[in-house]
């Protein structure tokens, strides 16, 4: 009795602190679809529409140009997660198997640099991405570069492919080495296919925060045709300010993406995020 008592009480908490923590996700949700004659800010809230309506997508569809947003922002967020699988494989690799003078020092300094805020780096990056023309008054390539560039690899990315490769046992490398295989093609042939779990996870945190980027572009942009979804959606309160029913609806069709993504990984998800975890 005691142990059911426990049990009950800890899932309460979780599902009170779960409740809590989509809420405003939920009331997004309801305001998305709540019509003109429904007060979407009467206090206490009302989470189920009065009457139901799709008008509300329907308008943000119509009215901007969200499917070049939506375009833009594959671009820029596919382009993101490439590189970083990349990059951050090729980086992770050296860092786990091999040794040469300084590899702590480096890992230990790549590692530093989660510590320090994009926002604190953002000035020299931003002349830096000024000076080699990547705006996207050039051209528009130039501006998806200049948009994927500053987070092409990350810190993070390094330390979890580092973790991936160093769960690996040396048999696996040494065996491949014995069968002819190169530095490149153990790289390429064996070791990554073994890490999918470890890439997986790393494509679905940077897709997500790649996705989700205004702050960067929202600086570097200035044309509209350019705006990723969501610097579009923002722009929404500027065209209608009143109509946070358009706003809710822009803000739900930009998250769809994100959640077919994750679905679409969530296989590798768990695996490969507790494989991150194993040894340091």
């Amino acid at each position: 009795m005691r142990k059911f008592i426990e049990k009950f009480s800890i899932h309460s908490v979780l599902i009170l602190t779960s409740l809590l923590s989509i809420f405003p996700f939920i009331w997004l949700i309801s305001t998305s679809l709540k019509g003109n004659s429904e007060n979407i800010f009467a206090y206490p809230p009302t989470i189920i529409p009065k009457e139901f309506t799709w008008a509300n997508y329907v308008g943000v569809w119509d009215k901007v140009n969200f499917i070049g947003y939506f375009v833009n922002s594959m671009i820029v967020a596919g382009g993101t997660v490439l590189l970083n699988l990349i990059l951050s494989a090729m980086a992770g690799y050296p860092l786990a198997r091999m040794e040469f003078k300084g590899k702590k020092v480096t890992f230990f300094a790549i590692l530093a640099t989660i510590m320090v805020p994009f926002q604190a780096i953002m000035l020299p990056v931003y002349l830096i991405t000024l000076k080699l023309h990547l705006i996207d008054s050039v051209s528009n390539l130039a501006g998806f570069i200049g948009l994927i560039m500053p987070f092409a690899v990350s810190a993070f990315g390094i330390f979890l492919m580092r973790q991936a490769f160093l769960g690996i046992p040396k048999e696996m490398e040494e065996a491949a080495i014995v069968d002819g295989c190169n530095v490149f093609q153990v790289f390429t042939r064996v070791l990554l296919p073994m890490v999918k779990p470890s890439l997986a996870v790393l494509a679905i945190f940077t897709f997500i925060g790649s996705w989700g980027e205004f702050l960067w572009p929202s600086i570097v942009l200035t044309k509209e045709a350019m705006y990723t979804l969501p610097v579009g959606v923002n722009n929404l309160q500027g065209m209608f300010s009143s109509n946070w029913r358009f706003i809710a609806a822009g803000s739900i069709l930009s998250t769809v993406p994100i959640l077919i993504f994750f679905l679409a990984m969530q296989k590798y998800f768990i695996s490969g995020e507790n494989e991150g975890a194993v040894k340091g």
